[in-house]
């Protein structure tokens, strides 16, 4: 391992979420490119780093640093160049020239030692002089306490925020509880607290760690969509990842509990266990819930006078809007109007959306204020086509303020509508509810107020969302509220055998895979290589032409993050094909394994409730503003600017975010994503790889709700027998989940 000291010239990139950091550093006045974790290193800072040099592909010659420490500048031309850097707010380069020209290589000792003497510097009031002294002090209080931290392993990104979180009582921190740094700071679990405890020498049997460990298998299972463990799964896990028996954690748990950390209630075979945070939220859920249908709820049943009135007006609605309901979609418009609260589900081509137009359509001749929301940009952007009316995403619609909170466990928003503040609506209309998890659903909730009716749609066969809970299911299987689930496939979309196929794998019955189809092709191909070369040919040459759409438009989905058929293989070798090279394309690596290019299809990964975007005319006049960037929006790179360090993208509806370099970690190609990350879209053609995988994974669920986000066309690549296998397999992931007991409960 080599060791090179030099002091940092300037920052080309850095990634907020990892402290990945590519610089330039002038050692021996010479500058060289360093790259990594070198988090909390700045501009004007004197570093001896250590590691190895390294030949990028595209950027040449570099020095692939695996540690580092800030060294004090020893020399007067050193400390000129730091404290001109920046590094010290109020002294800029002249300021700097003038304190080293008086005092030489004592600069720093009377800095820390004699501040006050600062003041006999033109320029330097006594109060400057007394900042400048806090600054220098903590500046080196942060450098003695990453010294401190590092001798436990603690990465400089790490010791950061520790710092930033505990301060000098970082100390007795470590020397007590080194377990409360997982609960208490983002980015550290359970594991990396437990290494630091290792080496402080806080036994394996220990309270503390027991707790902890505990708390961090309930958050693994939140990451998994459960809201609870069952006790006896809870303590197996937990006594696994500690090393110690099931029976030695039981104590434990009681603690927890009278510590207000989890809610433990009876189960059929076994107690459930939350951490309080899910376990209050669906109990506020489910208050919420039959508060709403309690103020508008029709228990009496309609007067045949009432109902014949609503008939007849349903009917003369049909009439004008030239099409005619079934039974149920008349049932389904019935119970929107009588009651607080209201589900509507089904699958493809059950005439949901033809149900919805007709219920706006009444509300609408009543007078009514109607609100539509869906959970995606691009779900809201459907349902608007399909309605006719604007719909938005449900964090707009409750007016998301940038605020976000950051806790232990997950990621929220703030938002300006809420219970003292709720929505102006006497009706809020919510498509696409499987993607909604338990806390925006809370968060729905807290903004109707009594009065408000509630109408809620979704295919309860599709995937559950990305976070905790399932909303949907767990609201149906309550049996509390009125619902309708549309069953017959209508003429239409029974001519599509994406639509006829669709029903039939959620059935389990097996699907034809012989061509005859206009719709719905299956490719026989087993060999990696061979799908890579037909998919390229299918998304570049022939789909476009067969659907009437550009190859942006055709979506690769697949069940796999990872290996040879997963979205990150994919998009690595689909970007070469659809957005190649070229001289007028900027491109901007980020890490070893990202390139991004001007012109490619990106996915936002996680929700950033700060991210700014704008609406620019032709003239580039913004005339819309926002904030809110959320996990699954899909845009497109449209320009790269190095001079600022910065990447821009354009998403649904015309919106341009601009990106720093630093914050490019929440961004991945899309050409290829996951069959979790499509849900709510619609694409005109979708092609599938499928060949092998864990059969877990490979369900048919997950099949299903992959057919059903093609509109004009579905191609499987693969094995026929894993189709057939994954529509036989019903063994998908159970989701620990109980809004509908809590609504039972209170009823």
């Amino acid at each position: 391992m080599e060791i090179v000291k030099g002091y940092i010239d300037h920052v080309i990139y850095r990634s907020g979420e990892t402290g990945y950091t590519v610089m330039v550093v002038i050692t021996d006045g010479e500058e060289l490119t360093c790259v990594g974790n070198l988090s909390h290193a700045e501009p004007g800072e004197n570093l001896e780093m250590h590691g190895e040099y390294t030949e990028h592909a595209l950027y040449g010659r570099q020095f692939k640093v695996a540690s580092f420490q800030v060294v004090p500048p020893d020399d007067a031309l050193s400390m000129e160049r730091y404290l001109g850097s920046g590094a010290i707010k109020g002294i800029g380069p002249a300021l700097a020239a003038r304190i080293v020209r008086k005092f030489g290589e004592d600069t720093f000792r009377i800095m820390e030692e004699e501040p006050e003497r600062l003041s006999e510097i033109k320029g330097i009031s006594e109060r400057k002089a007394r900042e400048i002294a806090v600054q220098m002090e903590e500046k080196k209080d942060l450098r003695d306490a990453m010294v401190f931290l590092q001798q436990y392993g603690i990465s400089n990104t790490l010791a950061v925020k520790i710092y930033n979180t505990y301060g000098m009582g970082l100390y007795g921190v470590m020397r007590e509880n080194p377990y409360k740094l997982a609960e208490d700071i983002s980015g550290i679990g359970f594991k990396i607290a437990d290494e630091i405890a290792g080496k402080i020498g806080i036994h394996t049997d220990s309270d503390y760690r027991i707790r902890s460990g505990i708390l961090y298998i309930l958050l693994l299972a939140s990451g998994e969509g459960h809201i609870y463990l069952p006790e006896q799964i809870l303590l197996k896990k937990a006594a696994e990842l500690l090393g110690l028996s099931p029976s030695s954690l039981e104590g434990q748990l009681e603690n927890l509990m009278m510590d207000q950390k989890v809610v433990i209630k009876p189960g059929e075979n076994d107690r459930l266990v939350y951490a309080s945070t899910y376990y209050y939220a669906e109990m506020s859920c489910a208050r919420m819930l039959l508060d709403l249908n309690d103020a508008v709820g029709n228990d009496r049943g309609l007067l045949p006078s009432e109902e014949k009135y609503q008939l007849q007006k349903i009917r003369s609605l049909e009439q004008q809007l030239g099409m005619e309901l079934d039974e149920l979609q008349r049932e389904a418009v019935l119970k929107s109007l009588n009651h607080g609260v209201f589900i509507l589900s089904g699958g493809p081509g059950t005439g949901k959306t033809t149900t919805i137009n007709t219920i706006i359509h009444y509300f609408e001749g009543e007078g009514n204020d109607i609100l539509l929301a869906a959970p995606t940009g691009r779900a809201a952007k459907r349902m608007t086509e399909a309605t006719g009316y604007e719909a938005r995403t449900i964090h707009r619609m409750l007016e998301i303020n940038g605020a976000a909170i950051e806790d232990t466990s997950r990621r929220s928003a703030r938002f300006e509508r809420n219970s003292e503040n709720p929505l102006e609506a006497d009706v809020v209309i919510v498509d696409e509810m499987s993607m909604v998890d338990i806390f925006l659903f809370q968060a729905l909730l807290k903004a109707i107020a009594p009065g408000t009716r509630l109408i809620m749609v979704g295919d309860m066969d599709q995937l559950p969302s990305v976070g905790p809970g399932q909303v949907l299911h767990d609201l149906i299987a309550s049996d509390a509220f009125p619902t309708v689930i549309l069953q017959r496939i209508f003429r239409q979309a029974g001519e599509s055998d994406i639509v006829v196929n669709a029903h039939n794998i959620n059935r389990g019955e097996h699907i034809p895979l012989d061509n005859k189809s206009r719709d719905f092709f299956f490719l026989e191909r087993n060999d990696v290589n061979v799908i890579y070369k037909h998919m390229v040919q299918l998304i570049t040459e022939k789909l476009p032409r067969y659907v009437q759409a550009e190859p942006m438009d055709v979506q690769v989905l697949t069940p796999m993050r990872k290996g040879s058929l997963g979205a990150e293989t994919l998009n690595r070798i689909l970007q070469e094909y659809i957005n190649p090279p070229s001289p007028a394309k900027k491109e901007h690596a980020v890490g070893e394994s990202t390139l991004f290019r001007e012109g490619d299809k990106v996915m936002q990964i996680k929700n950033n409730y700060q991210l700014e975007w704008e609406v620019v005319s032709r003239y580039n006049i913004p005339i819309d503003r926002g904030l809110g960037v959320f996990n699954g929006d899909v845009g497109i790179v449209r320009e790269i600017r190095e001079f600022d360090s910065s990447l821009v993208v354009e998403f649904d509806e015309h919106r341009r975010v601009t990106y720093p370099f630093s914050g490019l970690d929440e961004l991945e190609l899309a050409y290829a994503v996951t069959i979790h990350k499509s849900q709510g879209s619609e694409y005109p053609a979708v092609v599938m790889p499928l060949l092998s995988g864990p059969k877990m994974l490979f369900n048919r669920n997950l099949l299903y709700t992959a057919v059903t986000r093609a509109r004009d066309c579905v191609t499987i690549l693969g094995s026929s027998q894993t189709v057939q296998d994954m529509i036989d397999n019903v063994n998908e992931n159970r989701r620990y989940s109980s809004l509908d007991m809590r609504i039972r409960e209170m009823l």
